[in-house]
């Protein structure tokens, strides 16, 4: 089998399609195809994000970019000066405690005085009388490295909880008993989050549905970029029920941790890329996810690299999928090495 499939390089999900034709206290378990009853709160998506410096030029990003999309949602990136995942951390606050997805790829000094500074402003903005102290949760989309590594800036943070790593750990936090079927639940104080198991590209991944403004956050199993899938039974189930989800709930748009694709279609930047100038949003339209649904159907039984417009399935964690990757890597680091070298001047 090839490491990379040879047709063409960015093959659309209608051409698969017709192959596919041929071929805890805080959590409770919320009412089935819950629909939302009121308007969903508008987001401001439009951002220019962060995405590296030039090569040669020094750092020049900040080490954490912060935008508020609306009232009560901030969605924050690290930089890719400082780690190549460079993730997108999502916060959302109640009126009575705030929850944050993932804690980075880096320390989390930074972030911890940003949520600090965000939840402070959030507080101050809230109406008198409010005097129960008021609770952090962090929670993470999975337990991969690139978004726990904050985990211990938080820890002895007063009345926060880190929720654990594993899945009986995240499933008995948001209330998910028979893990991944049941849809658990966080309330934040007017503001609900349901919570969604996703296992596929990592045995305790999450999915997390804001009911205030219809966002869905699918972390790691769904972005524009490689989506690694170390069970791709799970994942296909995964990706089924996130459709049905989606099908009985009010999905504006979709949110992935990471951004790794270019806009041109079905090319992505090379593994450890650590400036991405011409980059797509991290926010994804909601018919994308049965889109990757239904692509993924094609391919979930052929280990090896797999293009589609959007993003690209990387099946399984042997050397079909590894050796290319890092080889490509290697050899893009050894050419922007060579331009640096060529356009430095003569001693």
């Amino acid at each position: 089998m090839d490491l990379v499939d040879r047709a063409p390089f960015h093959r659309s999900v209608t051409d698969h399609l017709n192959v596919l034709k041929s071929a805890a206290p805080r959590s409770r378990r919320p009412s089935v195809g819950a629909m939302n009853s009121k308007p969903l709160q508008a987001l401001d998506t439009d951002v220019a994000w962060i995405h590296g410096s030039p090569p040669g030029h020094g750092r020049t990003d900040p080490s954490l970019q912060v935008q508020t999309l609306g009232p009560g949602t901030v969605l924050m990136r690290q930089s890719k000066d400082l780690t190549y995942e460079a993730p997108f951390l999502l916060l959302l606050l109640g009126r009575s405690r705030a929850l944050l997805v993932d804690s980075g790829a880096v320390d989390g000094a930074v972030l911890r005085s940003t949520v600090d500074h965000l939840v402070a402003s959030h507080l101050a903005e809230r109406a008198s009388g409010a005097d129960a102290p008021y609770e952090l949760v962090v929670a993470h989309s999975h337990a991969h490295g690139d978004h726990i590594a904050g985990d211990d800036a938080f820890r002895e943070r007063p009345h926060t909880t880190v929720v654990g790593t594993t899945a009986p750990a995240v499933g008995a936090f948001f209330g998910i008993l028979n893990w991944p079927s049941e849809i658990g639940q966080l309330e934040l104080g007017g503001r609900t989050v349901d919570v969604i198991a996703i296992p596929g590209h990592e045995e305790s991944s999450i999915a997390v549905y804001d009911r205030t403004t219809g966002l869905l956050h699918t972390g790691d199993t769904l972005y524009p970029g490689r989506i690694y899938v170390e069970d791709p039974p799970a994942l296909s189930d995964s990706l089924e029920r996130l459709v049905e989800f989606a099908g009985t709930h009010e999905v504006t748009r979709l949110l992935g941790a990471h951004v790794e694709m270019t806009t041109t279609a079905g090319r992505d930047y090379p593994l450890g890329c650590r400036y991405q100038p011409d980059e797509p949003s991290p926010f994804m339209p909601p018919h994308q996810l049965q889109e990757a649904r239904d692509a993924f159907r094609t391919v979930a039984h052929r280990t090896g690299i797999h293009h589609f417009d959007n993003l690209i399935f990387c099946v399984g964690n042997g050397p079909r999928v590894i050796v290319p990757l890092y080889a490509r890597g290697v050899m893009d680091r050894a050419r922007q090495a060579a331009r640096r070298r060529y356009r430095r001047p003569p001693r």
